[in-house]
């Protein structure tokens, strides 16, 4: 039986007595097995079931049979979407322990597909663990603007005593770097134009340190470079712990501040040449090599779990708009998406491990016992 079952059955249902003609863990479980091998809309799910059934009837009671698509639609557009987001968060604090040090980057990505009109689609900010690649939780907000307010309650459900969170600039804020400290984690911030006293002082310390080859600055240094496809791409970083020149006041906000970080990145593409610098606070003791190591793996979450989303589940493609379907198949895929990447035996990628699964049920039991 997939050990998610336990978990995901406590979930409120939804319907009122009268009308169960099957039972909501069915639903549920046939939903996650189709959208594994697949599935991306309710006559997907119900098609899916159909093929399946009589394998699904070895662990699933189906007491009528497989539900019809209108039935996977209602029961998917009225489930509480928190409710739902908790038991995601519950099975996935059951099967996984973080390690001391593991890297838990925060970003946020937008449904197009689920935009009505005037009305955008929804976004949802994730939590990835870069390390055991897997989404640790979700947040539904009203829009990009407001991933600020949803960041801390996202925050607030995860275990992050002994990890480090990474966060773009929307998130660079003081009340956030403080809960981070508070739960026990340390922090990586992007620190650009929304803190603009604090991101002029950072890079006016480090543009004096190299105008003076960094003789009256302690300092770690550390360089990478990489060459892919006719580009050639250097990465620099510079961390420093002596702070003393920042404003006092400006330092005493960020609970934690041990270290700023300087990055810049230089990319030649057949003699065209571009430089990007970013700054970071961090609670991090100042090693350059470790900080940009950390500080490239944010980029884990967008090529891990939005791009995979993107192209793999073509998530902007889905139409479903209305009451909770949208947030309650994000989860869906975030489920499929966990346990497809924590099945190892298969040495393939996601798209490859989707199709093995809708033609071989042996792999697919792999898959969701993972």
């Amino acid at each position: 039986m997939p050990a998610f079952i336990p978990t995901f059955e406590t979930i409120p249902d939804p319907r009122r007595d009268q009308t169960k003609l099957h039972k909501l863990i069915d639903i549920l479980t046939i939903a996650v097995c189709a959208v594994i091998c697949g599935a991306e809309g309710w006559e997907d799910i119900e098609s899916f079931g159909q093929a399946k059934q009589e394998w699904l009837s070895t662990f699933l009671e189906l007491p009528n049979g497989v539900p019809s698509h209108d039935t996977f639609r209602r029961v998917f557009l009225r489930i509480n979407p928190k409710e739902f987001e908790k038991r995601f968060l519950l099975w996935v604090q059951s099967v996984v322990e973080l390690t001391e040090g593991e890297v838990v980057h925060l970003d946020g990505k937008t449904s197009r597909g689920s935009r009505r009109g005037e009305t955008p689609g929804i976004h949802m900010v994730s939590a990835w663990a870069a390390e055991a690649r897997l989404v640790l939780g979700q947040l539904k907000t009203e829009n990009h603007s407001n991933e600020i307010t949803a960041i801390p309650e996202l925050l607030q459900l995860l275990a992050l005593k002994g990890c480090i969170v990474t966060i773009d600039a929307m998130g660079c804020q003081t009340a956030i770097a403080n809960q981070i400290i508070e739960q026990q984690g340390d922090y990586v911030l992007a620190l650009k134009g929304n803190h603009p006293t604090l991101h002029t002082a950072v890079e006016a310390l480090f543009d004096q340190a190299q105008a003076t080859k960094f003789t009256h600055l302690p300092h770690t240094f550390h360089q990478t470079v990489d060459a892919d496809h006719g580009r050639i791409e250097t990465r620099r970083a510079w961390a420093t712990s002596q702070l003393e020149s920042l404003d006092p006041n400006l330092r005493a906000a960020w609970k934690g501040l041990t270290s700023v970080v300087k990055v810049t990145a230089t990319r030649d593409c057949k003699g065209q040449v571009s430089t990007e610098s970013r700054s970071f606070l961090t609670s991090l003791p100042a090693d350059a090599k470790h900080l940009l190591s950390v500080i490239r793996s944010h980029w884990g979450i967008e090529n891990s779990l939005h791009w995979v989303l993107d192209v793999t589940f073509r998530e902007d493609a889905c139409r479903v708009k209305t009451g909770h379907g949208p947030e309650n198949l994000t989860v869906l895929r975030h489920i499929a998406l966990n346990l497809l990447k924590q099945e190892t035996s298969l040495k393939k990628g996601v798209r490859a491990k989707r199709l093995r699964a809708g033609w071989d049920l042996q792999y697919l039991l792999k898959v969701v016992t993972s």
